[in-house]
């Protein structure tokens, strides 16, 4: 693959740079020395569990130096998209540190013009899941904040948001509006924010549906991480064909030739 036109990569984050709360080894080093070389840096996200603010802080806690504002979060692309309606009546099934940045919104349990699923973690129950249902029968228009499948964690794979998103669309025979990735317009967000076009920006994902398969449905080319969330069988069944995969991140810069 050729990369000599690449001037900025996006990155995702857990699984990529991170599992939990660890550093992938070698990737500080790759953020800094493409900072170094004057490459463009964007930290793209579907996490749900944390504001950006909080998302941020954990990054400056593992060693990673990034600005806030080289964050593009899913929660974040929801917020704007909501403001965008004015003033919806809403439901928020949010965790509590992402639910403060959507508080100036109506709110309503039961009589949501709109419903924002991300990760609540065991909160889920069957009564949460039926209120929902009802409210999307009564015409309630259902916004995810990503739908991804699973993700990795310190302890190993772990069910992610999708599962409950698609059961909420069969039941009540709706189609979630999608924010994150794989949606092509959070992915022209970032675009923007670079002011470059797709051809000259590289996406660096361990999830070859969200991340790569995104990616390229934008025009940007994406790279495959055997880090994180990948397994060898589920790239063997997809669909997506990533443009590169390599072992993890620290084995970017030589994929962009910037080492010595």
């Amino acid at each position: 693959m050729d990369t000599s036109s690449v001037n900025a990569v996006l990155f995702d984050l857990d699984g990529v740079l991170h599992i939990g709360n660890s550093p992938i080894p070698g990737a500080i080093e790759t953020v800094d020395l493409l900072r170094t070389r004057g490459l463009g840096c964007r930290f793209v996200t579907n996490t749900s569990t944390l504001s950006r603010y909080s998302l941020h802080q954990k990054i400056l806690g593992m060693g990673f130096y990034v600005a806030p504002e080289e964050i593009i979060s899913a929660p974040e692309a929801a917020l704007k998209y909501l403001e965008q309606l004015g003033n919806p009546l809403c439901r928020f099934l949010l965790a509590d540190d992402v639910k403060k940045d959507f508080s100036h919104f109506r709110q309503s349990n039961t009589a949501a013009e709109y419903i924002v699923v991300g990760d609540i973690g065991k909160a889920w129950t069957y009564d949460v899941m039926n209120e929902v249902f009802n409210c999307l029968k009564n015409g309630a228009k259902l916004i995810a904040i990503h739908k991804n499948r699973f993700w990795q964690t310190e302890a190993g794979l772990q069910m992610d948001i999708g599962g409950f998103i698609t059961a909420l669309e069969y039941a009540a025979g709706t189609q979630a509006m999608i924010i994150g990735k794989p949606a092509t317009e959070f992915f022209q967000i970032a675009l923007a924010d670079l002011k470059l076009p797709a051809s000259e920006v590289l996406m660096i994902g361990d999830d070859v549906d969200s991340d790569v398969g995104g990616a390229q449905k934008a025009g940007i080319r994406g790279v495959l991480v055997r880090t994180g969330k990948f397994r060898e069988e589920y790239l063997a069944s997809a669909t997506v064909a990533p443009d590169m995969v390599i072992d993890s991140v620290a084995d970017l810069p030589a994929l962009l030739g910037l080492q010595d």
